[in-house]
Order: C-alpha cells, then structure tokens, then sequence
C-alpha cells in the first residue's frame, strides 16, 4: 500500500503530515507544535513522550524496525534545518532546538546501539564492518553533543560545533540508508524487522538523557 492510498483510507491520519500537506515526511504523532520547532511531550517524566509511536494509529500497528530508523533520521534531518534558519542572535530558539537534537540522538543511537546492530550483524555477518565503523561515528556525535549541551548558546563555537554535528551525522545517515539499510533488510525479512521494531520502540522509553551514557561514547 503506498502512502497516499494509506492516508485515504485513514492508515496514517492527516495530522502526521507535514505543514505542506505533501506527505514526503512525518512528524512524530507525540510531538507539538511550539514556534519554529518541535517540542516533544514528557511521558512518565521521560522528554518525549516515547511510549507513543512515531507513527500509526493504535498500539497493534506493525513497526518496521528500519522504517523507525528513518522516522527518526527525518526528525532530526527537520530540526538540523530550523537551526539553519534561525538567525544569527536567534540564540534562545537554537538553545532549543540543539536540546531536541540532543535528545532525539541520544535515543537514536542508544536503541541502535542496544538493539539494532547487533540484530543485523547476526542477520548479516558481512555487516560487520560497518556497524564497527558507525559505532566510532556514534562516539564522535555522543561527545559533541555532549559538549553542545553545557555550552552557552552565545558562545562563538556553539554554531561551529552544530554545524560539525550536522555534517557528521547527515553523512552518517546517507550511509546507513543508501549503502546498509537494503542489505539488512533482505537478511532480515520483514517479520524480523516488525520484532525489532517493536523492541525499540520500547527501549526508547528506558533510554539515557545523556549523551555519554551511550556505550559508544567509552568505546
């Protein structure tokens, strides 16, 4: 069923597409609108509100593990391009959204890391290379991120650091979704990746809200 079709016929509601109404991104169905970002709900005292799904309407949908994957590499992808926006003396706005993205990567890498590859490196042996080589991009992002956040937003390399961050993860993304996602797809099969998905989803919950609590960073 491709996405149009599941929006007609109410799979995915029209309050998850983005503000141009063209359905080529999602927003996280636990996530509000506040000024020019995205400000996530707090569940349980967890920032995120990360017992919901990013997508689909009842607890019994199927989550395709890569599908979340990239769900999350979207969310980012949008706040990376607010902070863009913003302008130079915008530093209360980019205070913020550096937070979300503090958050949204700390999760992200953290269910990756628990969860995901070691999944795919059984899956699919010959990815071994590049889950070793994504964990060491993981150890770079976590102490920059972790450095974003005790930094003052005035400070002259609060903007160099975002945009370092930005380059590195972006490139990190590219990868993982053009040169490795379709290989461990066809290893995994889709009732594998549905399990995982479900598996991670949940592990978003008990994930760490700092950055150096991921074992990567101490790898």
């Amino acid at each position: 069923m491709n996405f149009i079709a599941a929006v007609q016929m109410g799979k995915i509601p029209h309050k998850l597409l983005t503000a141009n109404g063209s359905g080529t991104s999602l927003v996280r169905a636990n996530s509000r609108p506040e000024g020019n970002y995205v400000v996530p709900h707090r569940v349980d005292g967890v920032r995120g509100g990360r017992s919901r799904r990013p997508y689909g309407d009842t607890e019994e949908d199927p989550v395709d593990g890569i599908v979340l994957l990239k769900e999350d590499h979207k969310t980012v992808e949008k706040l990376f391009k607010q902070f863009e926006k913003a302008g130079d003396n915008a530093h209360a706005e980019k205070r913020k959204i550096v937070d979300q993205v503090i958050d949204e990567l700390t999760t992200h890498t953290w269910i990756e890391e628990k969860i995901f590859y070691p999944a795919a490196r059984e899956a699919a042996p010959d990815s071994k290379g590049h889950v070793l080589e994504s964990v060491e991009e993981h150890h770079i992002v976590l102490w920059m991120l972790s450095e974003l956040k005790g930094l003052d937003p005035t400070d002259e390399r609060f903007d160099a650091k975002m945009s370092v961050l930005m380059e590195n993860v972006r490139h990190h993304v590219e990868e993982e979704e053009k040169e490795w996602f379709p290989d461990v797809r066809k290893a995994m099969g889709r009732n594998r990746l549905t399990e995982l998905g479900e598996q991670m989803e949940k592990a978003k919950k008990k994930a760490p809200g700092e950055p150096l609590a991921v074992p990567s960073a101490h790898e």
